[in-house]
């Protein structure tokens, strides 16, 4: 395949997935529907530790663990901490954890994640409502923070939500969608990628990914968001097929592709780089070794790693 992206353009490289890594961390018997937050509060300092070995593995942005952390989901519990205090601890510890890495140069963002549960295609909130809370999660941290990414968007209304929120606020947001695993030219809502394109790059996203899907599909990608948008990227995640999670349920249903080690799924990630794209990184079950090596593959090939400031968004 002809590479597109010229040796020596800068490519912003994502960390990978926060869950699953610490799942295999946690002292916890079972995951529980609000997980990550689960751990950020029993057991913060793995929180730290996967930020700092996502450092020390070479990517240069860090995603804050906040994709429980928003008013909808946070019902699903009991005697939580606010909000905004759940997004300071969030913060405190990234920021601990690239300290302790001792990495330079590696930009800070939060995660917008669907508000209300993963790969919900029926949302029980109106666009509006759905814009409104963007709006607030980004103003709570637009100040103490390098960017936003809105993942796991996998339908046109709600990306619409996260693009308009973002624009009220006044902050320029990254958007990554998910599509079907067997089909990658459709969002998980069914709808056309192509369409979804159409609707949402004129709100203005800093970038267009796909995240959250498995490698395969996002293959299929590729081609619609290179003949869309020059500024494109994708962060897979490691499972065989997400079908046997349900809205509120946990991922402990879901099972791991054992055969995509770090060097099969930087070569995956590689061929996207081939088609254009400019931001890569991993998703669920793509964690620091993963990372190392797509680090190690990218700068062989003579590319620049900067964070999401180095490519202006």
């Amino acid at each position: 395949m002809e590479e597109k992206t010229a040796a020596g353009q800068p490519i912003t490289l994502l960390d990978g997935g926060m869950g699953q890594e610490l799942i295999r961390r946690s002292r916890a018997d079972k995951p529980h529907p609000l997980w990550s937050l689960k751990v950020m509060l029993d057991e913060p300092e793995l929180v730290s530790e996967v930020h700092r070995d996502f450092c020390l593995a070479g990517a240069k942005v860090i995603c804050l663990n906040t994709y429980s952390v928003t008013r909808h989901r946070l019902q699903m519990g009991s005697d939580l901490p606010d909000l905004p205090d759940l997004l300071t601890l969030a913060r405190g510890l990234a920021e601990a954890g690239v300290a302790e890495s001792g990495c330079s140069n590696v930009d800070i963002v939060s995660s917008l994640p669907p508000l209300t549960a993963s790969y919900l295609i029926n949302s029980p909130l109106s666009e509006q409502q759905m814009a409104d809370e963007y709006e607030e999660l980004i103003r709570l941290q637009m100040r103490h923070v390098d960017g936003f990414i809105a993942e796991t968007i996998p339908t046109i209304t709600e990306g619409q939500a996260a693009l308009r929120g973002a624009d009220s606020a006044g902050f320029a947001i990254h958007l990554a969608l998910t599509v079907l695993d067997e089909d990658g030219t459709r969002l998980r809502s069914g709808e056309s990628l192509a369409q979804a394109l159409e609707v949402l790059l004129p709100l203005g996203p800093s970038s267009v990914m796909i995240n959250c899907s498995v490698p395969e599909a996002i293959d299929q990608a590729m081609p619609v968001l290179a003949g869309k948008t020059q500024r494109f990227g994708a962060y897979a995640n490691g499972f065989h097929s997400i079908t046997a999670l349900k809205p509120g349920g946990t991922v402990d249903v879901l099972t791991s592709r054992e055969e995509l080690t770090p060097d099969v799924y930087a070569a995956m990630a590689l061929g996207w780089l081939n088609q254009g794209a400019s931001l890569v990184g991993g998703c669920c079950e793509v964690g620091p070794d993963h990372i190392r090596t797509l680090a190690a593959e990218t700068a062989a090939l003579g590319h620049p790693l900067v964070g999401i400031r180095g490519l202006g968004g």
